[in-house]
């Protein structure tokens, strides 16, 4: 039972990742004009937190897959969940403020799949 928070929670981390990558173009063309340098400033930042969330909830599954009851598991669990609220705490004050639905919910996501992959992986 406490893998399958562990999992939910690293799940729910990598969709929402994924689901950072698929609209990056749009969202860049949803600035309207700017420059060239800032369009790759916004593509990059886009991928780079998609990869970073499917990042960490590949870390988190992996680790609990491997040997949930280490230390090291144990350790790395943590970690992951402190990025993702610091990541909630973040989006809170910034995307949380925009109209566009999937920006609300960043706060919201990160903090459920922070807590699934830590009381699934201390339990």
């Amino acid at each position: 039972m406490n893998q399958i928070l562990v999992y939910a929670g690293a799940g729910l981390t990598m969709l929402w990742g994924i689901a950072h990558l698929f609209p990056t173009r749009s969202v860049v063309k949803g600035f309207g004009k700017i420059s060239v340098d800032n369009e790759r400033i916004m593509t990059m930042e886009w991928i780079v937190e998609g990869v970073a969330l499917i990042l960490l909830g590949l870390i988190a599954a992996a680790v609990n897959a491997i040997d949930p009851v280490s230390a090291v598991s144990r350790a790395v669990t943590v970690l992951v969940a402190l990025g993702l609220l610091v990541l909630a705490v973040v989006s809170l004050f910034t995307g949380f403020k925009v109209r566009f639905l999937p920006f609300r919910l960043c706060p919201l996501i990160f903090t459920v799949s922070a807590v699934l992959i830590l009381f699934g992986g201390l339990a």
